[in-house]
């Protein structure tokens, strides 16, 4: 199958790394013209036991590449970082969502029928929702004929790897053959 994982950091590249092993054709996609040049020379920009080997052997084995540019694909997966507006602490934190919505609009011209679109960004309540709707509203597909799942990743640096393959997840879909494809994705 063939994966699309949007935004590299701490958890998209260990997410990468764990479905090109497990025998997908994975794209990772970042803006960041720095971790792709850093990745393009078989380094690795984060610090986890054990990704730089499983990384550097998915590369070799072709299972995973690296770009600036988003492709066609089966699953697309939106791991972008969702950090805090207000850091006011007399005032509730308020997520940036603005690194989601971009990936949702990033997707929109590879978008095709049958594609399962997860979201893994940390996200309040809605968000879910409201990406779907500009993907529906631009592609003029519904929910019917598009995927959407929401899988929020719970890891604990220094140990990614091992929790992302053996942590329960807690799935959600905006259908239920969303929420299906999604548990039998994952």
């Amino acid at each position: 199958m063939n994966c699309t994982v949007i935004g590299l950091g701490y958890i998209g590249l260990p997410t990468s790394a764990i479905l090109a092993n497990a025998g997908h054709q994975v794209l990772g996609v970042d803006i960041n013209e720095k971790i792709l040049n850093t990745l393009k020379e078989k380094k690795i920009h984060i610090n986890e036991p054990g990704l730089y080997d499983l990384v550097i052997k998915n590369i070799e084995e072709k299972n995973l590449t690296f770009s600036k540019n988003i492709e066609t694909s089966d699953v697309f997966i939106i791991t972008v970082p969702t950090p805090f507006k207000a850091k006011d602490t007399s005032k509730i934190p308020i997520p940036d969502l603005s690194f989601v919505i971009n990936a949702a609009n990033a997707i929109i011209e590879k978008i095709k029928p049958g594609n399962l679109i997860i979201l893994e960004s940390t996200s309040p309540v809605g968000t879910t929702e409201m990406i779907s709707k500009i993907i529906f509203d631009k592609t003029g597909l519904s929910s019917s004929e598009i995927h959407i799942a929401y899988c929020p990743e719970r890891v604990i640096p220094g140990n990614i790897l091992k929790e992302i393959v053996e942590n329960d997840r807690v799935i959600g879909g905006l259908t239920k053959e969303a929420a299906a494809k999604a548990k039998q994705f994952y």
